[in-house]
């Protein structure tokens, strides 16, 4: 039997208000927001665990304090059958944090709920779950849950491994858990002796937080920058971000400890459970972050994607770019196209020819790298937005799907319809031809390897 993950803290209910503004007050220099739509979703502990049940197949359970009032009532309902909730009984009422919001744009935040809950026993199926799960994430908000002692004893005697997101608030975590999440500010306000921002501040900082603390590592999360992951003394990991354009970065703290969380519950070492969370935290901020906590799958959470990049550009109003081609060894008349290709638009989405269909067009002697490793390099270029692979010889089943506005091809095709025209034709797209940079092919360079 599949053992659960685990998700002990805070529980809240994150409201925003959305609305429209084109004016000021007369009285102040203040928006007025009119049109106002109410949004709510979970917050805190209740949000890591949807966006953790969203991403697997694994059960969540949800041990948090709820209260009894209307707040809490709402709360059960945005969870009920997505995460199984083990209440424990609680009073103070149920926090709310209201975000009044002018299209993308925050303007003030609303909250209410007793700063500290007031908690009753830990039930004994609580305690059970914690015990026997595959993997425990602590979500702590500061409202006491981490300071109960009946909760620290059960985390202590967690048999699977447990992932600490601590909070300033909030109580130490328990000494010899698996991996502690705190941001650079989280880690900066604890560790306040080392001054600056750089990578030798941060790593400074993870590695006293593991001496103070008694834990096994410290993943300090770095917004755009990635993660740092310390061990103690040694030289720490640092996994970059998967760069991001726009998205909400509200939640992205709790995808990227429930990303670790799942990825230790199926047996990955903590390095690894690291990378997997950056890269998931960066496809959750380009969907949307918490505001599109309910329009997720397991497959964009797990990548960001053309389909992700694409919708983003979309509601912006922006052009998609895609361009395409067999990439085999990228030389500089790619790059040059590549780059021209970025400049018509807001996104570029390259599609590639899967390996068998570089074979068919080719012969059986290309390609010379895989799919998987022409994606890696193509994605690693700054002018690079998404990487497609289509298995067809020709890219218009793939162009059916993304749809894009433009269709950029390099050579020598001045003058000639693209083959790809027609299909763009059919929602209005346009097929453009890119200035070609003459001397520069993967056939020639082959050839002249082998003089």
């Amino acid at each position: 039997m599949t053992r659960p993950l685990v998700v002990v803290g805070d529980a809240l209910l994150d409201v925003d208000l959305v609305g429209s503004a084109s004016r000021l007050t007369p009285d102040a220099p203040v928006p007025v927001v009119e049109d106002v739509e109410r949004r709510e979703r979970p917050g805190g502990a209740a949000l890591a665990a949807v966006i953790a049940a969203a991403a697997t197949s694994r059960e969540v359970v949800l041990v948090a304090p709820v209260d009894s009032d209307d707040g809490a009532d709402r709360l059960r309902a945005l969870l009920a059958g997505r995460v199984r909730l083990v209440e424990i009984p609680a009073g103070g009422g149920t926090a709310v944090k209201q975000r009044i919001r002018v299209g993308d744009h925050s303007v003030a935040r609303l909250d209410s709920g007793a700063p500290v809950a007031t908690l009753g026993a830990l039930p004994a199926e609580a305690a059970e779950a914690i015990r026997d799960a595959a993997a425990v994430l602590v979500a702590d908000y500061g409202r006491g849950t981490t300071a109960a002692a009946d909760v620290r004893a059960a985390l202590a005697g967690a048999r699977g491994p447990v992932v600490w997101d601590p909070h300033p608030r909030g109580a130490d975590p328990v000494r010899g858990v698996r991996l502690v999440t705190p941001n650079g500010a989280e880690a900066a306000r604890v560790v306040p002796e080392v001054p600056g921002e750089g990578l030798a501040a941060v790593g400074a900082r993870a590695e006293a937080l593991i001496e103070r603390w008694g834990v096994g590592a410290v993943a300090v999360t770095m917004g755009a920058r990635g993660a740092l992951l310390s061990y103690g003394p040694g030289a720490p990991m640092v996994v970059p971000a998967v760069p991001v354009t726009g998205g909400d970065a509200c939640g992205a703290g709790d995808s990227f400890a429930a990303a670790a969380a799942l990825a230790l519950a199926d047996g990955a070492v903590t390095g690894e459970a690291v990378a997997s969370a950056v890269a998931f935290a960066s496809a959750f901020v380009a969907r949307g972050g918490a505001t599109a906590w309910d329009r997720v799958s397991p497959e964009v959470l797990a990548e960001p994607g053309a389909d992700a990049v694409i919708a983003r550009v979309r509601a912006a109003g922006g052009t998609v770019v895609a361009t395409g081609g067999c990439f085999d060894l990228l030389h500089p008349g790619h790059v040059a196209t590549l780059r021209a290709a970025r400049g018509l638009g807001d996104c570029l989405v390259v599609c590639i020819n899967s390996d068998d269909s570089v074979r068919r067009l080719k012969g059986p002697s290309r390609p010379l790298t895989s799919a998987a490793d022409r994606a890696r390099v193509l994605e690693a270029l700054e002018f690079v937005d998404a990487v497609v692979v289509f298995d067809e010889d020709t890219p218009s089943a793939v162009l059916e799907r993304l749809r894009p506005d433009v269709w950029a091809k390099g050579g020598d095709y001045a003058g000639a319809d693209l083959p790809e025209a027609a299909v763009l034709r059919t929602w209005g797209g346009q097929a453009v031809v890119l200035p070609y940079l003459d001397g520069h092919s993967t056939t020639a360079l082959v050839e002249r390897s082998r003089v």
